[in-house]
């Protein structure tokens, strides 16, 4: 439905494929990383303890400290996190970041390939090559004809038209299609977000909640400015799904990406009214004003 041609830039959404080349080259077996640290690396987690520390452990496997990331500082998405840090009289630090673990796994592949580290995040490193033209072959476009910008993180963002993402997130959970390194590692990638989808997002992130209802029928991941994957994952009875949609406006309070993600799982029949029901928290039927009085409401303006 609408502009499915239109090119968006999947931001964090691109994060699942994004660390594909760790699995693939052996630098996550060389350095022996555990679920919850693959995990964390497809995150745009909270900064809460439990993302700090897996951060911390996967810098300490490659020998490196938190100096060596370049994604910037910023307080921890988690309010109560934040406000214990300020309790302490503690600063922010990049491992408080949402996009530290993406950005530890980055430096990881560099450590283990013996590529510079100080320029990690540009375009033409040697890391960023190969992500690029693994998008690329998730998404069936050439890695020239991917749109590239920069995104909040420093690193670069890949923009293609919204159905090749949605094609990217179908070959994710079901990799038949690749060559047997590219499916073996799609299929650790996934395993990790269902195993620890708090490591994907965090304590009342939509990304980690639908993922622990979805159980082992899907992962999903958010991306800024109002962009949502989903991967459903292929039964006996039905292919692979991707889904990807992009909110106009940017939604940035995020109250349309739930009920248009639960909406469109539910008319797909991955999730039934027991699972709505669970979810009824990313679901705010009700638009209240600074009073409390209900002034409107949300409402799907679209069926499938």
């Amino acid at each position: 439905m609408g502009d499915v041609e239109q090119v968006v830039f999947m931001r964090s959404s691109a994060k699942p494929l994004q660390i594909v080349p760790l699995i693939e080259t052996g630098a996550a077996d060389h350095y022996g990383f555990t679920q919850k640290e693959l995990a964390v690396m497809m995150a745009s987690h909270n900064g809460e303890p439990m993302h700090v520390d897996a951060v911390r452990s996967i810098l300490g496997k490659i020998g490196l400290d938190e100096g060596a990331l370049q994604c910037g500082v910023h307080p921890p998405m988690h309010e109560p996190t934040a406000r214990e840090l300020w309790r302490k009289g503690e600063e922010p630090s990049a491992v408080h970041n949402n996009c530290s673990g993406k950005h530890s796994g980055m430096l990881a592949l560099a450590v283990h390939r013996g590529y510079p580290l100080d320029d990690y995040t540009s375009l033409d490193h040697p890391v960023q090559v190969q992500i690029r033209a693994t998008v690329a072959n998730f998404v069936g476009l050439r890695p020239d004809r991917i749109e590239v910008a920069v995104d909040g993180c420093g690193v670069p963002v890949f923009g293609c038209p919204l159905w090749r993402a949605a094609h990217a997130y179908a070959g994710l959970v079901d990799p038949t299609g690749f060559s047997h390194r590219r499916s073996e590692a799609c299929r650790r990638a996934v395993a990790a977000m269902q195993a620890h989808p708090e490591m994907v997002g965090g304590t009342g992130q939509f990304t980690t909640d639908l993922m622990r209802v979805g159980q082992h029928r899907l992962v999903c991941k958010t991306g800024a400015a109002g962009y949502f994957a989903v991967g459903v994952l292929p039964t006996d009875d039905t292919p692979a799904l991707g889904i990807t949609l992009k909110i106009e406006d940017g939604d940035p309070t995020g109250r349309a990406r739930g009920p248009v993600v639960l909406h469109l799982l539910h008319e797909m029949g991955v999730l039934q009214e027991t699972d709505l029901e669970q979810l009824k928290d990313h679901w705010p039927s009700a638009i209240c004003n600074h009073r409390g009085d209900e002034v409107g409401e949300v409402r799907i303006a679209f069926d499938i």
